[in-house]
């Protein structure tokens, strides 16, 4: 049977980017929204999710991270790191130049990271958000107006559209991470090396405990646990009240994170593994 996949679309988004250079000859399917994504393999209709979760300019998709916590709890079975090329993508009939560009489209992460490109080459021109940088282009493949998408060239090639420039993202060391979402792990086969592996963890700390977080912290740095990201989202319960998601960079074992679980636990910590998986690098 066909594996099949789901993840933010249309065509031409970055996500679909990241599916296409990991998995091979599976069914694909795209979504309108993360929420969808994850909707989808939560309720069976696909079998793998595959959703932005961090950019390394703008930073964490909390849509991605609350929905997750929030609405439904699903494994994370891998993550993908791609490279982000932005580019400024007009409709082929377009013969103007910048000052003749009216709107810019894109997702909100992809104005963000091209802030300044924006702000020094297209002052004049309107910004305006949509759900995917993939949507942007075929948006603005259908218009006949002077209006621009911010996109990669997967965009351009599936929409018929000219690279206008290239490159226009801040930063050159512009990368994305993708989770790969799946209720049965040996559905994911992705025959690719593997650059590290890690454990994510949601933690909730217990009320009115001074210097719980640093104790949260001990946990881990006595154990020599290396932590590659630490964050905190609000636990919609009030304000103050928050959870952290922490990225410990090695698998699980049946030693380390028990004991660090049980001493977390003591202390009134609620802790739940959200995954431990391996990362894959791509270069594109």
């Amino acid at each position: 049977m066909t594996t099949s996949i789901g993840y933010l679309g249309p065509k031409g988004t970055f996500t679909k980017l990241a599916v296409d250079t990991v998995f091979n000859g599976e069914t694909k399917r795209s979504f309108d929204t993360i929420p969808e994504c994850i909707d989808a393999v939560a309720k069976n209709e696909i079998d793998i999710g595959v959703v932005p979760l961090e950019n390394a300019i703008e930073g964490t998709v909390q849509l991605t991270v609350d929905y997750l916590v929030h609405q439904v709890r699903l494994p994370i079975i891998a993550e993908i790191v791609v490279p982000i090329q932005q580019h400024l993508l007009v409709n082929s009939a377009f013969k103007g130049n910048l000052s003749h560009i009216k709107e810019v489209h894109s997702h909100s992460h992809a104005i963000a990271q091209c802030h300044q490109y924006i702000h020094q080459k297209l002052p004049n021109a309107g910004i305006h958000f949509t759900s995917s940088t993939g949507r942007a282009a075929e948006l603005v493949s259908t218009s006949e107006q002077p209006i621009a998408a911010i996109g990669n060239k997967l965009a351009a090639t599936e929409y018929g559209l000219t690279v206008y420039t290239e490159d226009i993202h801040d930063y050159p060391n512009n990368h994305t991470r993708f989770l790969v979402l799946a209720k049965d792990k040996n559905l994911v086969k992705i025959n690719l090396p593997i650059n590290t592996e890690k454990t994510s963890l949601l933690i909730t700390l217990p009320s009115d405990q001074a210097g719980a977080l640093h104790q949260v912290l001990s946990a881990f740095a006595w154990r020599r646990m290396n932590l590659s990201k630490i964050e905190s989202r609000p636990m919609k319960t009030g304000l103050g009240n928050y959870f952290f998601i922490i990225d410990v960079d090695q698998p699980f074992d049946d030693v380390l994170f028990p004991g660090v679980k049980a001493e977390l636990e003591t202390l009134g910590c609620n802790v739940t593994i959200l995954g431990t998986y391996p990362v894959f690098n791509i270069a594109l």
